[in-house]
């Protein structure tokens, strides 16, 4: 299913919207900024001013009194202008930072809140860069970058105005080729951009695919994929290498520029200004003197370098739009929240469960299940069996909210779950899917995930009831053991108990079971299973199970194939009517006995037909 983005493709005026609104989010800062850069920018004017008078009256005129005034009006620019400095470092890098970490804290919190299919699709790697990666170039806007780019304009703007009183011939000269240099970065960023942009894009795609080939290490090792893995992280490497030599060759572009710019503007200095002086050698008044071309010299350069340094600024800012585009991207997309639309309070719930003629697609023409209804009552287990894609797992993800049916209605207490706040409403659910992920923190932080505030009596309870003290008792740090990343330091079974214990704390009225048993062994899985049905008690439970023995207590089984319900009612019911469920359950049977007469055969391989079954 397509997302559906709030807007329209993101647009320069968008990307300078959200431009506006962190600028105004810390205008306080920025003013004060803004107010230093100017005071710094017109200190550092004084030094450059100082050739003048001292060529002119001290040097040639003998004027030797004025020497000591002029180097004490130096000195007091240079002091102000390295306090104002340090002060703008400190000011604006720590507005900065602070942009940058609203703005993930942002972007973080609204992608959790993106509905389930969207991670369905995306890698998340790429996630990762969008928070962490593409937030960071916003520091430009709100640092030193957006300030700094003012306080040269304020800087070029004032040694244009000495230049134009000190040789308006010249300086016309010198303002075209700036002009110039001016429209040809215009260009430049405007082609720059995209660069940026889609070196985020492909530094995404490459961060992902590391991340699950990290993540999946031992599957890589098992698989021999090492060599693979480092080939398809070389493309990606490539595809990264030949979008930044293209922004260097195009930043190097703008810099042979602005070296040419410069030199145009020295070498029109050496004509002009030297016609110039010569001329008020032959006749006092004509031209310049020689203090005022020393002067002319070092304004120019005032105006030269904040042009250069615009250029650099302006690059950096144009890599922070690209970002802010794609972080825009995200942020367009409407949560969960938005596309559910409920926001009645869900209150009280007896966990009363009802599907009516419900249809569902990942995809749009492609259902998924069709005209499903069910009736689970409170209290009671409904077990869904089923071979693999027949829609078991779509069906729970409706009754836990993850997916809306595109036709028909998922009640609750006869209230449509639609016009309830989602989550709200999922502070109901207990779930132990089949993927077991935990978290890499400790035994008792996994088990309290579901309810932060659970005391240690509650935890060691639920823990007891999943029949994890028998294993926590082997490790030395008992339940303060750390578990790794995804829970890799435990066993498949250690992790489903943990997982178990979670649903446990968290109390729930519609407890959801995705083959909650099936990485334990046949011994743990009787402890377990007697630990579920103490949970069950009062609760509405939903089990999907391929261990058909383990659903024998259900009080209803929905047997569904190619995404409708084609079997219901109780285990006896259904195996005395020889139907889909009957030919599940001896299917396995003959398994489980194949198995057990021949321990050392995988009962999940394949008979050679005509071969002799014992």
């Amino acid at each position: 299913m397509a997302e559906t983005p709030r807007a329209n493709k993101p647009t320069l005026s968008n990307a300078w919207r959200e431009a506006r609104e962190l600028i105004f989010a810390h205008r306080g800062r920025l003013a004060v900024g803004l107010v230093l850069i100017g005071i710094n920018s017109i200190a550092g004017l004084v030094l450059p001013w100082s050739g003048g008078p001292l060529i002119d009256l001290v040097v040639d005129q003998g004027r030797h009194e004025l020497l000591t005034w002029i180097a004490l009006a130096a000195g007091i620019a240079v002091a102000v202008q390295a306090a104002t400095s340090f002060a703008l470092s400190q000011l604006l890098s720590i507005a900065a930072q602070r942009a940058v970490t609203d703005m993930r804290i942002r972007v973080q919190a609204h992608i959790e809140r993106l509905p389930v299919r969207y991670f369905d699709s995306v890698q998340s790697g790429q996630l990762i860069s969008r928070i962490m990666t593409d937030a960071e170039g916003i520091r430009n806007l709100v640092g030193t970058g957006l300030v700094q780019l003012v306080g040269s304009l304020i800087t070029a703007i004032v040694a244009l105005g000495v230049l134009i009183h000190l040789n308006w011939q010249l300086t016309v000269i010198t303002v075209i080729a700036l002009a110039l240099f001016g429209g040809a970065c215009a260009v430049a960023f405007t082609r720059l951009r995209p660069l940026f942009r889609e070196r985020g894009k492909i530094n995404a795609e490459v961060t992902g695919r590391l991340g699950e080939s990290l993540g999946a290490i031992r599957v890589v090792k098992a698989y021999v994929a090492e060599e693979r893995e480092a080939q398809v992280f070389t493309a990606g490497a490539e595809r990264l290498f030949k979008n930044v030599a293209k922004s260097i060759t195009g930043v190097s572009a703008l810099t042979a520029l602005t070296t040419l710019t410069v030199g145009i503007v020295g070498v029109s200095m050496i004509l002009v200004g030297g016609e110039s002086m010569i001329q008020e050698v032959a006749r006092p008044g004509a031209g310049m003197t020689k203090g005022e071309f020393f002067q002319y010299l070092v304004f120019t350069g005032l105006v030269a370098a904040p042009v250069v340094q615009m250029a650099s600024i302006g690059t950096q800012i144009t890599e922070a739009f690209a970002g802010l585009d794609r972080i825009r991207e995200v942020m367009r997309m409407r949560t969960e929240e938005e596309e559910h639309g409920g926001t009645a309070p869900a209150g009280a719930v007896n966990g009363d469960v009802v599907l009516e003629d419900v249809d569902f697609s990942y995809e749009s023409g492609k259902l998924v299940l069709h005209q499903v209804s069910l009736h689970a009552p409170a209290g009671s287990t409904t077990a869904l069996v089923g071979s693999s894609g027949s829609g078991k797992t779509t069906l729970v993800g409706l009754i836990m909210g993850f997916h809306r049916p595109v036709a028909g209605r998922v009640r609750i207490d006869g209230r449509d779950l639609s016009s309830i706040a989602l989550r709200d409403y999922r502070r109901l659910l207990g779930v132990v899917l089949q993927d077991n992920v935990l978290f890499d923190g400790t035994i008792v932080e996994n088990i309290r995930f579901s309810r932060p505030d659970a005391s240690m009596e509650d935890v060691l309870e639920a823990g007891r009831i999943a029949r994890c003290d028998e294993f926590v008792a082997g490790f030395t740090d008992g339940w303060q053991t750390v578990v790794g990343e995804r829970g890799v330091k435990l066993s498949g079974g250690q992790r489903q108990r943990i997982a178990i214990a979670r649903a446990i704390i968290a109390r729930p009225q519609i407890l959801v079971l995705d083959e909650a048993t099936s990485s334990l062994d046949s011994e743990s899985e009787e402890m377990v299973q007697s630990g579920l049905r103490h949970l069950r008690q009062g609760r509405t439970t939903f089990v999907i199970a391929h261990r058909l023995s383990t659903i024998r207590s259900a009080d209803q089984i929905l047997v569904l194939e190619g995404g409708r319900i084609v079997e219901r009612g109780t285990h006896d019911q259904l195996f005395a009517a020889e139907g889909r469920y009957r030919q599940l359950h001896d299917r396995q049977f003959q398994v489980e006995r194949d198995h057990y007469l021949n321990p050392g055969e995988d009962p999940r391989a394949p008979r050679v037909p005509g071969s002799a079954t014992p």
